[in-house]
């Protein structure tokens, strides 16, 4: 494993932990983004990944409902894509 695969897989165990929230269906949404694009994410992607993984779980879950929406248009825009198809 080189050196780079050996971050990126430290930094992924790192992210699922803070992935799992209260609530299995923040989990999945989460998680599904998580494993299927933040490795090839940019890294702006993937600095706002980590941003949203640090807003509270009622305003998560209020954004992906689509109750309300992030003041922050790249959170926004994240969020728009993660409740899209995976």
């Amino acid at each position: 494993m080189t050196t780079q695969a050996q971050d990126d897989e430290a930094i992924l165990r790192r992210l699922r932990w803070q992935c799992r929230r209260g609530m299995k269906e923040l989990d999945f949404l989460l998680l599904r983004w998580l494993e299927a694009h933040f490795i090839g994410a940019s890294a702006s992607d993937r600095h706002n990944f980590e941003r949203l993984l640090k807003v509270e779980d009622d305003q998560l879950w209020a954004w992906f409902v689509g109750r309300s929406h992030s003041q922050d248009p790249e959170l926004d825009a994240l969020v728009q894509r993660i409740r899209g198809p995976a």
